[in-house]
């Protein structure tokens, strides 16, 4: 099983070098400075772990999308200096990561020290998988730990080929994403709820199926509503609509019928006349939308509706946002939601991505069970598909 991975705490660190693949991806603003430490402070358990067991430590991440090349807009040296003032002790700057710089601060590095590689990106042969970039990677320690759950579903140097050149182990972070969401999916608790959003089908049609015949209930939000209801012959105006997959929208709702998970879709919509929080707005019944306007939330009535079924709930799982959450006159189905799984008493997990961040927005993290860090690497692994950055590690 994907999620039965030997952890840091299964093997011995004590003066050991250990390379950790961390997911410092994080957003900044044009002068560089970091404006949400989110992932940075995920990172810290494993970090910490180490340097209590005697370990050497040695980051490693990649930043944005310098596609090969060393763009200094995505240098790593401010995360470093956040990371050293988070974890209260110095944080040396490589900058490079298999170069002779690398090299030195990592023969040097002593028990209880920390280095940061430079964007493993500025490398081209990261994002090419390269087996060449993965030992030299490998050559500067004697451990390697993958706790980047979120580039987990990548195939990369530094996250799938590095574990053929050291012992590969997951880290705290990455050992919680797969232990809670994988027992999650093999054996939930009942009823078991799946909240689905997002604005394509397409996007999310192996998690729909995958949750077809496991869930009681698929509660369909956001985007993909309108998908659904222009394939029952509704009207949805000039909604957003993954036309290409209309036909497999049938599939999906004959196929759950013969294997008794009930689809439900939204009863009112909050609909607009433009997409802006300065529109003109009003809710009516879902797949009645006029030409003119277009579905931007779930109505009152099935934030209602919704909320009864996920309260009964003993697993949730929820992925994509109910409507335009960033705009606050539709983000009302989005945090009547997030308050219901919250409420719900239910194990319930959280898939990343916009879903995650309307938690957090909420303050309602520390009332659910778990939230993923990674957006397309949680929808992936609940698909069921294997994660090339977890198949590589050593199993219990």
């Amino acid at each position: 099983m994907q999620y039965n991975k030997k952890s840091v705490k299964d093997i011995d660190v004590k003066g050991k070098k250990v390379l950790v693949r961390c997911d410092f991806n994080v957003p900044q603003d044009g002068n560089g400075a970091i404006t949400n430490d989110k992932r940075i402070r995920e990172a810290l358990p494993t970090i910490r772990y180490l340097l209590d067991q005697g370990a050497s430590v040695i980051l490693c991440s990649h930043l944005g999308k310098p596609k090969g090349e060393r763009k200094m807009k995505y240098t790593l040296t401010p995360v470093a200096k956040h990371l050293a003032d988070m974890l209260g002790v110095p944080v040396k700057m490589s900058f490079d990561t298999v170069g002779k710089e690398a090299t030195r601060l990592c023969s040097e590095i002593q028990p209880g020290e920390v280095v940061m590689l430079e964007n493993l990106r500025f490398d081209a042969g990261e994002e090419a998988g390269s087996e060449l970039y993965a030992e030299h990677l490998a050559g500067l320690a004697d451990i390697y730990v993958n706790d980047a759950f979120g580039a987990a579903h990548r195939k990369h140097a530094s996250t799938a080929m590095i574990s053929k050149y050291l012992p590969a182990v997951c880290g705290l972070l990455m050992e919680k994403e797969i232990s809670v969401m994988g027992k999650a999916m093999a054996e939930p608790e009942h009823p078991f709820v799946a909240i689905m959003g997002g604005a394509k089908v397409s996007d999310k049609l192996g998690l729909i199926g995958s949750f077809v015949g496991k869930c009681d209930s698929i509660l369909v939000v956001g985007g993909m509503a309108y998908t659904f209801f222009k394939a029952m012959g509704g009207t949805i105006g000039s909604s957003i609509c993954d036309d290409k997959s209309l036909g497999l929208v049938k599939g999906i709702i004959e196929d759950a019928e013969s294997k008794g998970t009930k689809i439900y879709l939204p009863v009112d919509t909050v609909i607009a006349d433009q997409f802006s929080n300065d529109s003109n707005f009003m809710t009516v019944n879902a797949g009645e939308i006029p030409d003119d306007y277009m579905g931007m939330d779930i109505g009152p009535k099935t934030v209602e509706k919704y909320s009864e079924i996920i309260k009964r709930a003993k697993t949730v799982i929820w992925n994509g946002p109910a409507g335009v959450f960033e705009m606050p006159k539709f983000a009302h189905g989005t945090e009547g939601i997030a308050k219901a799984v919250a409420e719900s008493g239910a194990v319930s997990i959280i898939g990343g991505g916009d879903s995650a961040a309307a938690i957090e927005k909420l303050g309602l993290k520390d009332r659910v069970t778990h939230v993923s860090t990674g957006g397309g690497a949680a929808i992936t692994f609940l698909e069921g598909a294997e994660l090339p950055g977890v198949a590589c590690l050593l199993d219990k």
